[in-house]
């Protein structure tokens, strides 16, 4: 048995995430160590770029498979993209704070679009359910690590909008039938942790420079992606499970 994906309850989610959203103190003094301002500044730049600063919208091939299939999705997926175009704000702030200048592309974005549209849109929707994971654990480490008040802050706000991006994805799958469980669900789940690890290796390629001039280290990262992954697959599992213990529904001509 299905779990069921009930968009409207997701639209009524992004809307309500939008209201009494706080501003990060930008007019702080700046407390970014000298050392690490030039890296800092970098991975910004670049996240800038990707967290909706590019295409912000699913742009597979075939995406209107997934988009159109209900004006309720449309919304969903609109309003999704809409929160990564807020994170691209706030990383803009965040850049003009530390001195910095937006940047047009990057070989990680081109590469990031170029599988997001030739993969098609199951595969694009995976790779960026991957990103949502990975880049969770990419703020995490930044908000632990930078001391940094209103960059602590514009963390916070763009976690929240990452925990209910991953838990939109987990619904999703689970009404598609997916889990972790059986045959089938262990080696896409084989796949899904080598994607997800491929997608780490990435980004701490472009940004672990960052994460470790703010004293960070590459086997921190990769735990935390590792703990995101986990725990991301763990909850569909766990709806697999709940879904068949639900009772079947009777039949209408057996009442």
């Amino acid at each position: 048995m299905k779990t069921p994906f009930n968009p409207s309850a997701w639209i009524s989610r992004f809307r309500r995430n939008r209201e009494q959203r706080s501003e990060p103190a930008w007019e702080m003094p700046l407390t970014v160590p000298r050392a690490a301002l030039e890296a800092v500044t970098r991975s910004v730049r670049e996240f800038q770029l990707g967290d909706g600063g590019g295409p912000a919208a699913l742009i597979a091939w075939n995406e209107r498979r997934f988009r159109e299939q209900s004006p309720a999705m449309r919304e969903v997926v609109d309003l999704w993209f809409a929160e990564e175009r807020e994170h691209s704000r706030l990383l803009g702030r965040a850049l003009e704070r530390l001195g910095g200048t937006p940047i047009a592309t990057h070989w990680s974005f081109r590469l990031f679009c170029g599988v997001r549209k030739y993969g098609g849109v199951s595969f694009e929707l995976q790779a960026l359910t991957l990103t949502e994971l990975v880049s969770t654990a990419y703020y995490r480490e930044l908000r632990r690590l930078c001391r940094d008040i209103p960059m602590q802050q514009m963390c916070a706000l763009i976690l929240r909008d990452e925990a209910g991006h991953v838990a939109f994805h987990n619904d999703r799958l689970a009404a598609g039938g997916r889990s972790p469980l059986g045959m089938a669900g262990s080696v896409w789940a084989l796949q899904f942790w080598f994607c997800g690890l491929a997608a780490a290796t990435v980004l701490w390629s472009s940004h672990g420079r960052c994460l470790r001039a703010l004293g960070g280290s590459r086997a921190a990262f990769f735990a935390e992606a590792r703990y995101q992954i986990s725990r991301f697959l763990t909850r569909l599992a766990m709806k697999k499970v709940a879904s068949s213990e639900r009772p079947a529904p009777v039949p209408a001509e057996a009442v």
